[in-house]
């Protein structure tokens, strides 16, 4: 009876799996992050070495690294610390020897879309770190990085790479950043009236967002294109990744020739590559009805937090785990003069991010999802919430360049 007590009483000390843990890890969806660092030299570290490194670094950083999901008694999804054999997570590819780096290039593009279908091991940390050091066109070898999304979102991951780093003036210290000046909409100026009509703005555009989301969900469907098929199941095809890189100083000209922020200038060049990829496809699906489903972050970032700042949750606005929410956001149509504009098209672009910007939907949205998960279920509302095909696109920044990966 004593060990029964002892046995709860452990179980009910494992840290409880984040709602958004939750919707990544059921059997409608199991979603990871996949994060490529491309290096200029060749890879030649040796395994004992790489096995040091994860064990001293990685495992260190945050314990859900060495961690995982378990579901209790009471149907709780929780954290369970475990041993980890280091060597079942670290990958490396094999391509024949003796290519071109566009054969190894065509290759990698493969081995991205086959690791990204494969799911993890329940009786294993959900994380791998994969090795192709085989030259490509664009760098002398690649480590990605493939991590469950249950174990947090991209300003954690990073947060964890970076705590792996120490300063070069002085080891000893953490690694620290500037901190970031956050314009707040009172500080717009223009006085009482200009606050009362960007409260207003700011009202009409959430409750339009809201419907936006509600009805793209339960009533109106998107029309039939090159990137929507319509057919049952098409979310459970294999996927194929592709990459593109482009000039950060281009876009850096973009930037400020229009006034946009570099996120506008990447999110308006994807959607006008989705457009231009529909009328090749298709002429005339360029004007079809398209919506993407974006995922935004919700952190109020004032400043680069360390991970024992962010597991310090009662501390920082910035706490571990998955700070996010999704929104509906409408392509604009691809008309005959922006074809020949691109600019056109980006400007068009912005005026949809802008009035996503005032709109406070998207943490609304995210209320609503846990709201629903307590009413419903996670397996139920995971089913509802990803009942849409759409191309995920993540970028990175790098040197002079952005590079985009594109999964289909």
């Amino acid at each position: 009876m004593v060990g029964m007590e002892e046995e709860e009483e452990e179980e009910q000390r494992r840290p409880p799996v984040s709602p958004f843990g939750v919707y990544f890890n059921s059997s409608s969806i199991s979603l990871a992050v996949l994060a490529v660092l491309e290096i200029e030299e060749p890879i030649n570290i040796p395994h004992s070495r790489l096995v040091f490194l994860l064990d001293t670094l990685l495992l260190r950083v945050h314990p859900r690294f060495s961690s995982v999901i378990v579901t209790g008694k009471d149907g709780e999804q929780r954290w369970k610390r475990v041993e980890v054999n280091l060597k079942d997570h670290i990958k490396t590819a094999v391509f024949p020897e003796n290519r071109s780096p566009e054969y190894y290039e065509e290759r990698f593009s493969g081995y991205l879309s086959e690791i990204s279908a494969e799911l993890f091991l329940g009786n294993r940390p959900l994380w791998e770190i994969h090795f192709v050091k085989y030259p490509t066109t664009n760098a002398a070898g690649n480590v990605v990085f493939k991590i469950h999304h249950a174990i947090g979102d991209g300003y954690s991951l990073m947060a964890a790479l970076l705590s792996c780093f120490k300063r070069s003036d002085d080891p000893s210290l953490p690694l620290t950043f500037p901190d970031i000046r956050i314009r707040r909409s009172g500080d717009a100026g223009g006085g009482k009236k200009a606050a009362v009509a960007r409260a207003l703005a700011s009202a009409f555009n959430t409750v339009s967002d809201l419907w936006t989301s509600f009805s793209k969900t339960k009533l109106l469907a998107d029309d039939l294109s090159p990137v929507r098929s319509g057919e049952t199941g098409v979310g459970f095809r294999p996927i194929s990744a592709a990459t593109m890189a482009f000039s950060l100083d281009q876009i850096k000209q973009i930037k400020s020739k229009l006034g946009m922020t570099v996120n506008d200038v990447v999110t308006g060049t994807v959607f006008l590559g989705t457009r231009m990829y529909m009328k090749e496809m298709e002429p005339g699906s360029e004007d079809a009805e398209t919506t993407s489903i974006v995922v935004l972050n919700t952190r109020m970032l004032r400043s680069y937090n360390s991970v024992h700042d962010m597991m310090m949750s009662k501390a920082t606005e910035s706490p571990w785990g998955n700070h996010f929410a999704f929104l509906h956001v409408g392509l604009p149509k691809l008309e005959s003069t922006m074809a020949r504009r691109s600019l056109e098209f980006l400007k068009a672009t912005q005026k949809v991010i802008q009035k996503k910007r005032s709109s406070v939907a998207v943490h609304l949205n995210g209320g609503l999802i846990q709201l629903y998960r307590k009413l419903r279920g996670s397996e139920v509302r995971t089913s509802l919430l990803f009942i849409y095909l759409f191309i995920g696109v993540f970028y990175c920044l790098g040197g002079n360049k952005i590079t985009c990966f594109f999964f289909f």
